[in-house]
Order: C-alpha cells, then structure tokens, then sequence
C-alpha cells in the first residue's frame, strides 16, 4: 500500500541516534499504529516488544535478524521481526521506512 488513508499522526516525532534516526506515529482508522521514517548512514540495533513487519522503501542498507547472518536488502523489500527481539541494520544511504506493529 503505497498511501495511507483516513489516519491520525503523532505530531511529536520519534528520535533515535542522536537524530539519525527519526520518524512519525501513525494509527490507522482499524486502531493499528504504523510509524513512516528515515534512518541516515550508520549501525544501529532495535530492540522489539510486539511483532514488526518492516517495509525498506528506499536506501542501501544490511539487516542482521536475531540469530541471522547479515544480509544486504534490495529495495523495496520487507522482513519480519519477531517480538520480544532485536534485529542490527547497517544503513548505507539515506532509508526511507514503514513499520506495522503487529498485535
């Protein structure tokens, strides 16, 4: 889905890495929460608490799932994070994101 329709945004953004990492709440009509982002160049690691289902829009970037090797991604793809875990990405070019939180 490449537009989000009938949506409520959290104004206040989400900053990460000393701002190298910024992006937006969403919560979409049904009540799920969505966030839209940027990430520039640099290694950071996420830890999770719900389930994420991760959309890489644009960018050069390597994910390291939980237990995974590295992995260099084509863009657009999506990966799934599992709850309660961390994943590590290597961000190469400005990224461009969407992640669902799944409940």
């Amino acid at each position: 889905m490449s537009k989000l329709e009938n949506v409520s945004i959290v104004k206040e953004a989400n900053i990460y890495y000393d701002g190298k990492v910024t992006s937006r709440t969403v919560e979409l009509s049904d009540g799920s929460i969505q966030s839209l982002g940027i990430m520039l160049a640099g290694e950071y690691t996420f830890k999770t608490n719900e389930a994420e289902i991760m959309e890489i829009l644009s960018g050069d970037l390597e994910i390291k799932l939980a237990g995974e090797h590295w992995k260099t991604l084509s863009t657009p793809e999506t990966f799934n994070v599992a709850a309660n875990s961390s994943f590590d990405l290597k961000i190469k070019s400005v990224t461009d994101y969407c992640c669902s939180y799944i409940k």
